[in-house]
């Protein structure tokens, strides 16, 4: 999807990216924005904006509906564009790579740059909505009408965490934000939920995840989201990553959602690893001692 966008870059002039500017304005509004207003909302002439329409339409990068009214939105691709753009200006990208990986609320791919990066599209709104702005803190009481507003506070949250965790906590290096998207530098190591830890690494592997999770409680925040598709293991330790749900320490519920990461984690591990991984270990036990700033490693839950 975006490395689609991406190839149409080249091709598209100044003035398509008023337009799409202009969609995105309205956007904030309404969920389909009444051609009639767009020249002013991109700040083009009429005639212009029939012209890039036009030439957004046919590259995907705008919607179209004709129900009560002519209508338009912002197509995912247009917003990638727009945040590609950005990016580009900024020279913290030279190009788009291959894919990292793809989920539903987010597509990772390479980044041609100065070094290793990342780049994070989020998509959450995009295809739940509802269920979407029902669970996220940060949409729950606004009445926003557009998906863009859900999928760009969710990279702005998840880049406020990593910028406030890196680099006390092992999480991947924020390097920019724009809208909707997230650079990073990539990070080494395979999805716990893929890896095939020995006997003897079980609860050690667990344990650093636990210290990670206990640091960035003492930095301030709280992942919210903790599963084994959120870890990475690798050579030189382990990594936690997606934060877009994360709160800060002082919200209402981050004890809670605490727990429920630990409990997450320490599941996993008594189901994957069920010999390794000592009865002993208890997560209401380990999450009170984080909050209570006493947790320092795993060896103190485990019984001789």
């Amino acid at each position: 999807m975006v490395r689609n966008v991406a190839g149409v870059m080249a091709e598209l002039e100044p003035e398509d990216f008023y337009l799409l500017s202009g969609v995105e304005q309205g956007m904030r509004f309404s969920r389909w924005v009444n051609r009639e207003k767009l020249p002013d909302y991109a700040n083009l002439t009429a005639e212009e904006v029939d012209y890039r329409l036009d030439r957004c339409m046919q590259r995907d990068l705008v919607k179209r509906k004709t129900i009560q009214y002519e209508g338009f939105q912002l197509a995912v691709e247009g917003y990638d564009a727009l945040a590609l753009r950005a990016f580009a200006e900024r020279d913290t990208i030279q190009g788009v790579g291959a894919p990292l990986g793809v989920g539903k609320e987010s597509d990772v791919l390479e980044v041609q740059s100065y070094k290793p990066l990342a780049m994070k599209f989020h998509r959450e709104g995009y295809t739940n909505f509802r269920e979407v702005r029902r669970e996220r803190d940060y949409t729950s009481d606004h009445h926003h009408v557009s998906w863009l507003y859900t999928a760009r506070k969710a990279a702005e949250r998840e880049y406020e965490a990593l910028e406030t965790l890196y680099p006390d906590v092992s999480v991947p290096r924020p390097v920019d934000q724009n809208r909707h998207a997230i650079v990073m530098e990539q990070f080494d190591g395979v999805e716990l939920s893929r890896a095939k830890l020995e006997s003897e690494q079980v609860v050690g592997v667990l344990g650093l995840i636990l210290r990670e999770v206990a640091l960035a409680y003492r930095v301030g925040f709280v992942h919210a989201d903790m599963s084994a598709h959120n870890v990475a293991v690798g050579e030189g330790g382990v990594t936690i990553f997606d934060w877009p749900q994360a709160v800060p320490t002082d919200h209402e519920n981050s004890e809670e959602l605490l727990e429920r990461d630990v409990e997450n984690l320490v599941d996993y591990f008594h189901r994957k690893y069920p010999h390794e991984t000592p009865d002993s270990i208890d997560s209401e036990a380990v999450a009170a001692d984080i909050v209570a700033g006493e947790f320092e490693s795993i060896s103190a839950y485990v019984e001789a």
